[in-house]
């Protein structure tokens, strides 16, 4: 019966609600599309890519450091401590600290 009221011109708007199926647009509302938006489907679009690229990337760039509280209240860098090594150096063999830090970035920027 679908086809037929096409035919003739009745058409019958029917609102999907995909609000429900989607994580936090429950809250804020659904797209005006109606097509729920995620963090892999966000990311497919070249200017949603590029902006938390290089925001994350112009955040990783600046300095990092762990910092102690010496016995007369001045802040010392501490390089031995347990954190130092995993912000400044390299959290694992496999993986640097910027792109560690650039992940956390991209995490942060897609999810909050």
């Amino acid at each position: 019966m679908g086809f037929l009221n096409w035919l003739r011109g009745d058409t019958v708007q029917t609102a999907d609600n995909h609000a429900i199926n989607s994580g936090y647009s429950f809250f804020f509302g659904a797209t005006s599309s109606g097509r729920p938006v995620t963090e892999r489907s966000a990311m497919q679009l070249t200017a949603v890519y590029s902006c938390v690229r290089i925001l994350a990337e112009a955040i990783v760039g600046l300095p990092l450091h762990v910092y102690q509280q010496s016995s007369d209240g001045a802040k010392v860098k501490a390089f031995d401590h347990p954190l130092y090594r995993l912000l400044h150096d390299e959290p694992n063999p496999e993986m640097t600290s910027f792109i560690f830090r650039t992940g956390e970035q991209v995490s942060m920027a897609l999810q909050g």
